[in-house]
């Protein structure tokens, strides 16, 4: 057995040098996240790995939105499985500003003032709702294709976006951005609104899906950091079963397992799925997105 350290922090350390103590530790979360941070080091250094991010959209209205901006950037991850808010808040903040509120605002008062509220985020509706309406509309009339993928979708509006934005960066690295639940979002209602005279425009999941077999069918190995629960963690690890499982996971929750909840899952039961291969190295680091991963990912960017 290993000992259990103690750590010493110094004023002039370096994140990786905390986390290094952190892995020795033995405590806790601590070590599971040396464990995380262990195996995005292997993830990242494996050539033949092919490297998912899945997250929930309500990071995005943070600014975690520029760490993730930054992961697409340099190339960290060759695919993103997300869900349709991400792309709102994209669009959303590279026109107008959202601000900081309370967890404990009257909802009474804020509807009053036309201010939307995600957990102790302002968004005024104007910067949300019609500023997404405003952007796309035009872009849609202006694509000539009746058909389109999520991730041609994502790389359409990419293309006409800021620099500071994920879908810029996913489009210029072509870097492809799944949406399994396209329309559960303000981008969405859009291309619903737009469908309303223009009959012919579809949206074809099944061209996502074509690509997705083609990834896991053919990746050598593949390893994903998986934030948060939902619709985007499932389907990583949904199509990774029929490569014969994730060879590197990490997960990050707040949720909890004994509910039965997909989000709660730990990531050891992906094994009995054959979602994450029972060779694989994983680990589960329950803690919240917004403060764990800009640590966990610094040293790499």
């Amino acid at each position: 057995m290993k000992r259990v350290r103690d750590m010493t922090i110094r004023k002039d350390m370096k994140v990786k040098e905390v986390i290094d103590q952190m892995r020795k530790s033995g405590g806790f979360m601590a070590k599971n996240f040396g464990e995380a941070y262990t195996i995005l080091e292997k993830m990242f250094e494996e050539k033949e790995c092919f490297k998912f991010l899945s997250f929930p959209a309500c990071i995005i209205s943070t600014g975690v939105r520029g760490i993730i901006k930054d992961l697409v950037k340099e190339k960290k991850f060759d695919c993103i499985i997300t869900t349709c808010g991400t792309l709102d808040h994209d669009i959303a903040r590279s026109i107008n500003p959202y601000y900081v509120g309370s967890f404990d605002a009257d909802d009474t008062e804020l509807r009053k003032k036309s201010l939307l509220r995600l957990g102790n985020e302002f968004i005024p509706m104007d910067n949300y709702g019609k500023a997404i309406e405003e952007f796309m509309q035009p872009i849609l009339n202006d694509i000539c294709t009746i058909e389109f993928s999520t991730k041609e979708l994502v790389w359409e509006f990419g293309k006409r976006m800021k620099r500071d934005s994920i879908m810029y960066w996913c489009y210029k690295n072509e870097i492809p951005v799944y949406i399994p639940g396209p329309f559960d979002g303000a981008f969405g209602s859009q291309l619903w609104m737009f469908n309303q005279l223009h009959r012919d425009f579809k949206i074809d999941l099944m061209k996502d899906e074509d690509d997705l077999a083609e990834i896991c069918f053919n990746a050598k190995k593949s390893g994903a950091l998986i934030l948060g629960g939902g619709i985007s963690k499932h389907h990583t690890i949904w199509w990774n079963q029929f490569k014969d499982g994730l060879d590197y996971a990490v997960y990050v929750t707040t949720a909890v397992e004994w509910d039965g909840s997909l989000s709660g899952a730990r990531s050891k039961e992906a094994i009995s799925w054959g979602k994450i291969n029972e060779r694989a190295k994983h680990v589960t680091l329950y803690g919240e997105i917004t403060t764990t991963l800009p640590f966990l990912i610094s040293p790499f960017l």
